[in-house]
């Protein structure tokens, strides 16, 4: 496509702006020598928290303290008062503030209303939002919209059925009774939930039991017996935080079908609810996060409900803390020249930074997914689970920092980094699927689309093996994987990333840049696969020089970046102009701050959006440094 841009990229310019947005990144570096990054508030997260805690505070049994129970109090007003104010204009809400209206979350919003009996002071802001779940075609459009998937349906017409406002008879059974089988046969037993929902698939299946049990006396019998030993399996899954995945809506889920089924005072509970209460953010009355509090004295707002009151709210999940320490890490190394001097500079910090790196690999077989020793997860917290995009992701940080060749980079270093990266690599292998892709964290879980293997996962599996050097047979696998999953058009799919003005929430954007930076790290730049790649990128540039964005076509800062960084250094016809123009839209958005405004393209759980604060300067840091990097006459092919 012809864009508006210029094609010349002036020096100054170029390394003004990479200078200047490297520092931003550096700048968000902690003081332990990581990036810890900030999720976006969540209102469906928020509208679960919010049930839970409400259904506890209704329970006779819940043993909780009165300074506790004041706490929990306040933060369900303040998390009410934050939802008022995100209703969208249609009565719907989205997944996030920069997010459309869809159905489950605001049908999880109006339960929250009635669970924490709001339903007279907040009528007007019912009935407007049952008007759009009405819209969208109520529970059966809830149900069309995630398919044969349970993982997220279920609980979310469960959590209704608990609030009043749907009856039991619309919520599915679940096998709960699977679950007291070994782990290892859970990929033998074709659930109706994805590999990470087993301890919804517990208690969901136990509340709808409870308040619905089967007329069948076998099976009454048999889901009867397994009650207990179902609960014995969430308390082995349950991280020391409390927080399943450290995800706030699974660990809501678990938490409020235990309480209503008489449960309060279980230890799942106690840690679960201790989990929440602790990730709970205040919001400032200028809407500006404040971090973590653990009460709601940092700030006030005035709310529809007539009333002073804070507002705050919960994100999707603790922190992505590993996963932004490997991206930033692999953002500045692309201008290998910058990045050694980067290291030399700050020695400690980024020494700390390493061993704190390395101290997050999985070196015990993980109680969540029954994973073996070698992965990383997405964070540092107990409740991150090992999977196939963050270990890929640290063992590339772990090769580049190696390549920099920095003076403090000793032998013991040294020799800790290649085991690290060995262990990573093996557990990558075994993990592979025989279709020659990668899924996210277990082997041969296919049925349901955020089990099965996916292209950017593959792709990133690929160029950290390579990395290390491993010339395993699994890589060629991966590609022919990556030949199969490639469209007619020549575009890719990513299974964790969306853009919600794309058809069905998809993001060829990402996808596409992620693979074809296997394709150029493995020398593959000149198949016809990756001609094709390129080709589509190119063709779908838009008129301002970015990509992706919106539908009235304001590219995004993270799609933009991502595909000129795959786009520096081919030869394809085209590519070179392509490139440029998308580094001046680069340029332009670091003068003008742009570059600081994330988008919502992250998927958690099933099409559950979210944005990180991270992600823009990472991803133009990346590309910056590429371009930076290749303008200054060295090879576009070097690492």
């Amino acid at each position: 496509m012809e864009t508006d841009q210029s094609r010349t990229i002036s020096s100054d310019a170029l390394e003004k702006a990479t200078i200047a947005v490297r520092q931003q990144l550096l700048d968000e570096r902690m003081a332990a020598g990581h990036w810890e990054g900030q999720l976006s508030a969540s209102a469906l997260s928020t509208a679960t928290a919010i049930s839970t805690f409400s259904f506890y505070l209704d329970s006779d049994a819940a043993g909780l303290e009165p300074v506790d129970r004041d706490r929990m109090r306040q933060q369900v007003d303040a998390g009410i008062a934050w939802l008022l104010n995100q209703q969208n204009d249609d009565g719907g809400w989205g997944d996030t503030p920069k997010n459309y209206s869809n159905i489950s979350t605001t049908m999880l919003v109006i339960a929250a209303l009635h669970a924490a009996n709001k339903v007279t002071e907040c009528s007007d802001r019912i009935t407007r939002a049952e008007r759009y779940v009405d819209l969208q075609g109520g529970i059966a459009g809830l149900r069309k919209r995630y398919g044969r998937d349970k993982t997220f349906a279920v609980p979310i017409l469960a959590n209704c059925a608990m609030a009043g406002i749907v009856p039991w008879s619309e919520v599915s059974a679940l096998p709960f009774e699977a679950a007291v089988v070994p782990q290892r046969f859970y990929h033998l037993m074709q659930l109706p939930v994805v590999s990470y929902a087993i301890p919804a698939l517990v208690a969901i299946g136990q509340a709808k039991f409870y308040f619905d049990p089967p007329w069948d006396p076998i099976r009454k019998t048999i889901r009867r017996l397994s009650i207990e030993p179902g609960l014995k399996v969430l308390q082995r899954m349950q991280p020391a935080s409390g927080g399943y995945l450290e995800a706030i809506p699974l660990t809501s889920f678990v938490s409020m079908a235990l309480v209503c089924c008489g449960r309060a005072r279980h230890p799942v509970v106690e840690n679960g609810i201790r989990f929440l209460l602790n990730a709970f953010r205040v919001e400032s009355p200028e809407n500006e996060l404040d971090g973590q509090a653990s009460g709601c004295d940092n700030g006030e707002a005035i709310h529809s409900l007539g009333r002073r009151a804070c507002i705050g709210n919960w994100p999707i999940d603790t922190n992505l803390a590993t996963w932004n320490t490997s991206l930033s890490i692999n953002a500045l190394a692309n201008d290998p020249t910058s990045f050694k001097r980067l290291l030399e500079a700050d020695a400690s910090k980024w020494q700390n930074g390493l061993n704190w790196l390395l101290s997050c690999q999985n070196r015990e077989k993980h109680p969540f997914t029954g994973a073996d020793p070698g992965g990383w997860g997405w964070s540092d917290l107990s409740g991150a689970v090992p999977d196939a995009d963050d270990t890929p992701g640290a063992m590339l940080a772990l090769r580049r920092v190696v390549d920099a060749e920095p003076s403090w980079l000793d032998r013991q270093i040294g020799q800790r980094i290649s085991v690290a990266a060995s262990d990573g690599a093996d557990w990558l292998i075994g993990l592979q699927n025989r279709d020659g892709g990668w899924p996210t964290f277990c082997r041969g879980w296919g049925k349901l689309p955020f089990d099965r293997s996916g292209s950017d996962i593959t792709a990133h599996v690929i160029r950290g093996l390579s990395a290390w050097r491993r010339k395993d047979k699994a890589i060629e696998k991966g590609f022919r994987y990556l030949q199969k999953q490639q469209r007619a058009d020549g575009s890719w799919l990513p299974l964790w990333f969306g853009n919600q003005d794309q058809p069905d929430d998809e993001n060829p954007f990402y996808g596409t840049a992620k693979v074809l930076l296997a394709y150029r790290d493995t020398g593959r730049n000149e198949t016809l696969t990756a001609s094709a790649g390129y080709r589509w990128l190119i063709e779908h540039q838009n008129i301002d020089g970015g990509w992706g964005g919106t539908a009235e076509g304001e590219s995004s800062v993270e799609e933009t970046a991502l595909c000129v960084e795959s786009l520096l250094g081919c030869d394809d016809a085209g590519a070179e102009d392509a490139a440029n123009a998308g580094v001046a839209w680069l340029i332009s958005a670091v003068g003008t701050d742009r570059v600081a405004l994330s988008s919502p393209i992250g998927f958690y759980f099933a099409k559950l959006w979210y944005f990180e604060k991270l992600y823009p300067l990472i991803f133009a840091a990346g590309a910056l440094s590429r371009a930076t990097f290749i303008q200054s006459g060295c090879s576009a092919d070097d690492p």
